[in-house]
């Protein structure tokens, strides 16, 4: 399970924007586009939701884990997404799911893949305290929770863990953990208004954000029918979508891009 353990030390630890089945998965796929060693145009969302329509990746026990493999050679990876009140997947024990675990598969990594995945079934059998997931209640709480699952999974099969060491280094703060992501993915929230016979306004705190948006063509189209927009460095990924009087629509966002200079 050290691909969790890497995951939480980098921060790719989020709250899912909602708790809508097909949102969270693109929600996750979408960041892993970002991951500087996806090839360009690596359809991983279409991967994801194709994949999923085929055989249902729920683990069971409030738990799934998703995957894409891609042609490469490089480290086996996750992101792992937490849902505060539980995403109805149709997992075949009925439960909500509530962490969800997405990983890209290269190439060279397919043994360790399944390895990891029957370790943390097993996991998911034996842990003691697995119903304390519904006790948490921010980020730092589900990457504790983790923390003491692969800690206590670790122990039984006789292995070193580098859980409690993990734990013992400074923690950043909930808002930090959830945004820090790879260490150079800039992540900001984006809210865009829009409606007949008007240019879209963009409100970000982001100054080079909000004028790559505001010169950006077809923005609003395809945030609402592809939920995503991408030409460039920034990809906007719609969160959710709020309609008000006359036809205007408010979209909330998040915008990600790599920090070239990280």
């Amino acid at each position: 399970m050290n691909t969790i353990l890497d995951a939480l030390q980098e921060g790719r630890l989020f709250e899912l924007p909602d708790n809508n089945k097909k949102s969270a998965l693109k929600f996750l796929a979408h960041i892993i586009e970002a991951f500087p060693e996806v090839p360009a145009g690596t359809d991983v969302v279409g991967f994801i939701m194709n994949r999923e329509e085929m055989t249902n990746t729920a683990l069971g026990k409030g738990w799934a884990c998703p995957h894409v493999r891609v042609p490469i050679d490089e480290d086996l990876m996750c992101v792992i997404g937490w849902s505060p009140s539980g995403i109805d997947y149709g997992a075949a024990d009925g439960q909500p799911v509530e962490i969800i675990v997405m990983y890209l598969v290269p190439e060279n990594q397919r043994n360790r893949f399944l390895r990891e995945i029957s370790l943390l079934a097993k996991a998911l059998e034996t842990y003691p305290s697995l119903d304390k997931i519904q006790e948490v209640r921010d980020l730092d709480d589900v990457r504790n929770y983790l923390l003491d699952l692969i800690d206590v999974t670790k122990k039984s099969e006789g292995q070193d863990t580098r859980a409690r060491m993990i734990r013992l280094q400074a923690k950043p703060s909930s808002e930090t953990l959830a945004f820090r992501d790879l260490s150079n993915l800039i992540v900001e929230p984006v809210t865009i208004v829009a409606g007949p016979g008007m240019k879209p306004v963009v409100l970000t705190q982001n100054p080079s954000l909000m004028k790559w948006l505001d010169s950006a063509d077809g923005l609003t189209e395809k945030i609402d029918v592809e939920g995503s927009y991408q030409n460039g460095g920034w990809r906007v990924l719609r969160r959710g979508t709020v309609n008000y009087q006359g036809d205007r629509v408010s979209y909330d966002c998040i915008a990600v891009k790599l920090n070239p200079k990280v």
